[in-house]
């Protein structure tokens, strides 16, 4: 397909098919196009609202011009959020990430450093020393020796380099801001992920249940990416859907000042590890626990909420999750 006719239809308000998306992002990566054509295809698409074709076409495009990983093990779950919500909090899907694996289940964990934060994924695990790699022996050595492994997005996604240019003039977000959670290289089976709006949670469940992953959307209602505690929170999975409170949990509601990810990396950092190190306040360490637990539920599902929430916090207190940074470290270090 070419630019026109791919104009001419999202601007009659059609969507272009998963093909079609993936072409498009494939001519991309070869130059085919212009970047103010780019512009114009990515506003058009923005404008109507990107369909679950497309984003599937874009996925398709981004793993056959990306680097793939294959993991030796059968089941393990990414912990993400979308990103985008602007409210700068603490690295809570990366600390989620070494507890459930402190837990005792795999998790392969694909990010960047920050777009709206102070502190991204990457920013604080490389704070720590870690060396970022493609390398499929380090990759399989994390997951195996210590249960995690993290997968750094510009190793591997090598399309979005040709429309960071694009990315970064337009002054909106784009249909490729939504690709993150839906490329990690080592293409996970499970999926745990924090969306800014109801709409997006809409989006992604079609998409997930199109690929076939077990997964869990949540989403704050006042606009977290995460399960912030700050008030209800709305989680949906293949076969639930429900809104709960943070006392369904057995939390207490907690204020937005107390998840606040600080200035710099460094504050961000030392946050994130008095969090594992079981010495943070109250607040950030039941949000932690929050979202580890829901994780822990999608990539096992036979546990109930309870006992992945019990099985989260034995990991935090017992200092496994601490053991595991600790290892991966180790493992990964500079």
């Amino acid at each position: 397909m070419n630019m026109t006719e791919a104009l001419n239809k999202v601007l009659s308000g059609e969507e272009l098919s998963r093909e079609e998306t993936k072409d498009i992002l494939v001519g991309i990566t070869h130059g085919e196009f212009s970047g103010e054509q780019i512009a114009a295809l990515v506003t058009a698409i923005q404008m109507r609202g990107t369909g679950v074709e497309e984003l599937l076409g874009l996925r398709d495009a981004v793993y056959e011009t990306g680097v793939s990983v294959d993991i030796d093990c059968d089941r393990f779950i990414d912990i993400v959020g979308t990103g985008g919500d602007r409210k700068n909090t603490f690295n809570i899907s990366t600390c989620s990430c070494f507890v459930v694996a402190g837990a005792g289940y795999k998790v392969v964990k694909h990010g960047n450093y920050a777009a709206t934060s102070s502190s991204g994924a990457s920013n604080v695990i490389e704070a720590h020393g870690v060396s970022f790699t493609s390398d499929h022996d380090r990759i399989n050595k994390s997951i195996q020796e210590c249960g995690f492994a993290y997968l750094h997005a510009p190793l591997f996604a090598k399309a979005m380099k040709f429309v960071a240019p694009i990315r970064k003039a337009l002054p909106f977000p784009t249909c490729f801001n939504l690709l993150g959670p839906l490329v990690n290289p080592s293409r996970p089976g499970c999926q745990l992920l924090g969306v800014a709006t109801l709409g997006q949670m809409r989006l992604y469940s079609s998409v997930y249940q199109r690929l076939g992953i077990d997964y869990g959307i949540v989403n704050s209602i006042d606009g977290y990416d995460e399960i912030s505690l700050t008030g209800d929170f709305k989680v949906k999975t293949g076969s639930m859907e429900k809104q709960f409170s943070p006392s369904d949990l057995g939390f207490a509601a907690v204020g937005p000042q107390e998840l606040e990810g600080g200035a710099t990396v460094a504050e961000a950092k030392e946050i994130f590890d008095s969090i594992l190190e079981n010495r943070s306040s109250e607040a950030q360490k039941n949000v932690v626990l929050a979202n580890s637990a829901f994780a822990i539920s999608i990539v096992a599902p036979q546990k109930s909420l309870s006992d992945a929430l019990a099985l989260a916090r034995e990991s935090l207190e017992s200092g496994r999750a601490l053991q595991t940074l600790e290892k991966f470290i180790d493992i990964n270090g500079k």
